[in-house]
């Protein structure tokens, strides 16, 4: 994406959480940031998961477009975002919400991977902690985590603050995901192969008036 849309996808390199994680962290500096949902058993699903049509011998899946919401102009979250662009003109919240949903699913797969380095890029410093301590912990348990976003549903803008020139947008994302930890004999031990719906709330910040033009996660919760 260009400057234009606000949330450019090279500066957009988020990263993404799973479904069923393998932990999740409480409270950091009075903020919910990390895993909070629990760790739940393995289960087996209810019925076969059905391929993706092949055509011409590949898998083709589908990926429907999410159904975007942004606040109308008159809200006082549509307030704040217009508040927003007065600092920094280049930014749109429908394409911020595009490039929102780029950076969840980078950052599922980037947990998933254990990819620290990716997630340091992506992360406020606070929430990157709290994603390195999981990963390490998962490492040391000698598990291994598959996640695969199949969908985003919707994505939907629910929050934003102004403070100063530092913004924080709030973004609720509602996904078929499917999960699943295996553990040191490759056994499943928590989450599970059948799509589940999840839904997670994420907040984005960024310093509008500096020329750095990420948008960090500095929050991630279970809704």
């Amino acid at each position: 994406m260009g400057a234009s849309s606000g949330f450019p996808i090279d500066l957009v390199l988020f990263g993404m959480i799973a479904a069923f994680l393998v932990l999740r962290l409480r409270s950091i500096l009075g903020r919910r940031t990390g895993f909070e949902r629990p760790q739940q058993p393995y289960q087996a699903p209810a019925q076969p998961v059905t391929a993706a049509p092949v055509i011409e011998g590949r898998a083709e899946p589908t990926a429907p477009a999410a159904r975007r919401t942004v606040p109308d102009a008159s809200t006082p979250t549509g307030q704040t975002l217009a508040r927003m662009r007065e600092v920094d003109r280049s930014f749109d919240p429908a394409g911020f919400l595009d490039g929102a949903e780029k950076a969840f699913r980078m950052i599922v797969a980037a947990f998933a991977a254990g990819d620290r380095q990716t997630l340091r890029s992506l992360l406020g410093t606070d929430t990157y902690a709290a994603f390195e301590g999981a990963i390490t912990a998962r490492e040391q348990a000698g598990q291994v985590q598959e996640s695969e976003i199949r969908s985003i549903e919707a994505s939907v803008i629910e929050g934003a603050d102004l403070r100063g020139s530092v913004g924080s947008v709030t973004v609720r994302f509602v996904s078929d995901q499917v999960s699943l930890t295996r553990d040191q004999k490759g056994q499943p031990v928590a989450g599970t192969d059948a799509v589940t719906e999840i839904t997670d709330v994420w907040t984005f910040e960024r310093d509008l008036s500096s020329r750095d033009p990420t948008w960090r996660l500095v929050s991630a919760q279970s809704a």
